[in-house]
């Protein structure tokens, strides 16, 4: 078996998706993209392409290795991305060729279901309460917030007593044991981080997430000792050798890679295991499409120190086009009681629209990330 072809597919929202077929008529989906560079992605797996027509697409070890290391520059967002939905392509491929789900084929199943939670509030939080509770209702066990707007370095507290007041009022109105992760989105400085991690202490939350930017790694330890609250951090992490330095330090509890972003499933499948020697929980980050969801439920699947999913149904970043829009089964990712039970059909377990692909596709996207500036007009995290 051969690959033939590579097609590329920009839809809205914010998603690529990517469509790999072989001479003996399979074909598996992928999803490789960064969320504002879609097109630079998009360039990035054309260039690849050369390198992986006429491959065998079972042989997926041999042809990440090549695409990785048969490049002197190599790693970061564009490039990994480019790999990694390749990667997941080729799995949904092999899983189609083989009968049976990717995790089948890493070591099989070690659970039933696996824990899922939603977004709620936006890039400026604010109704969390009711949100929350709404999503409470329809079955969640947990939700995510983002926590800020801008912070400077050094910034007044009322930004600090503002976060403390939404979570509050999910505690308040959901309850004890409901789950709430507050994601700081990299967007506070250390001496903010501190402060609001500090605060935040009482809520009893279910992690925080990126309190600082993961390039500060040195940080986190600063950080842990104003909390006992789990920290995660990982999206913005690609492949093992960027996550080492995080697993040496032994501070972070819970890391989040990115499966179109880290390198794909295998290669997450690698980070997980890593983090299981060092006593780390894996809560995949995935706020993109139902491609990247399904191969995540892939890696959930197989992984014991996985312990909840994030996925994007009704998120901000989705009005108008979401995430069931582009299956033909929308039923794969029925949600009941706050989870989600494993795929199984072959390959990623799902079937792609892809008529409606086409369709999308006509109509594209150009999202870009929004330019925050501080009160003094500096640029702000975002």
């Amino acid at each position: 078996m051969k690959i033939t072809e590579v097609k590329l597919y920009k839809v809205p929202p914010r998603w690529l998706f990517l469509k790999i077929s072989t001479d003996e008529g399979l074909y598996g989906w992928g999803e490789p993209v960064v969320e504002g560079k879609a097109s630079s992605v998009e360039a990035c797996v054309k260039e690849m392409s050369d390198y992986i027509i006429g491959k065998d697409p079972l042989r997926i070890e041999d042809i990440w290795q090549m695409l990785y290391r048969s490049a002197f520059y190599r790693g970061g967002p564009i490039i990994t991305s480019a790999i990694s939905g390749i990667e997941q392509a080729l799995w949904d491929i092999k899983g189609k060729y083989y009968n049976a789900p990717v995790y089948e084929l890493l070591g099989g199943a070690c659970r039933d279901n696996i824990d899922v939670y939603c977004w709620i509030g936006g890039d400026r939080p604010s109704d969390v309460g009711a949100a929350a509770l709404a999503q409470k209702e329809l079955g969640f066990k947990a939700i995510k917030m983002n926590a800020t707007e801008e912070v400077h370095y050094i910034d007044n507290y009322s930004k600090v007593q503002g976060v403390c007041e939404r979570v509050e009022a999910i505690r308040k109105t959901c309850g004890s044991d409901f789950g709430i992760a507050v994601d700081f989105h990299g967007r506070l400085h250390k001496s903010m981080a501190k402060i609001l991690a500090k605060e935040l202490d009482k809520y009893h939350l279910m992690f925080i997430e990126e309190p600082v930017l993961c390039e500060n790694y040195e940080a986190f330890a600063e950080i842990a000792k104003y909390t006992s609250t789990p920290i995660a951090t990982g999206e913005r992490l690609y492949t093992r050798w960027d996550f080492k330095k995080i697993f040496e330090q032994g501070i972070v509890d819970i890391i989040q890679p990115d499966l179109s972003h880290a390198g794909g499933i295998l290669e997450c499948r690698k980070i997980a295991a890593m983090a299981e020697v060092y006593d780390m929980a894996v809560a995949p980050h995935c706020p993109l499409g139902p491609i990247a969801l399904a191969a995540c439920l892939q890696l959930d699947a197989c992984t014991p120190n996985a312990f909840i999913q994030e996925q994007s149904l009704g998120i901000h970043y989705n009005q108008g086009s979401d995430l069931l829009d582009y299956l033909k089964d929308k039923s794969v990712f029925n949600y009941s009681n706050g989870v989600v039970k494993l795929p199984t059909k072959p390959g990623l377990g799902i079937e792609i629209d892809e008529e409606y692909v086409i369709k999308q596709s006509k109509i594209g996207h150009n999202w870009k990330n929004p330019v925050w500036r501080n009160s003094d007009g500096t640029i702000a995290e975002w």
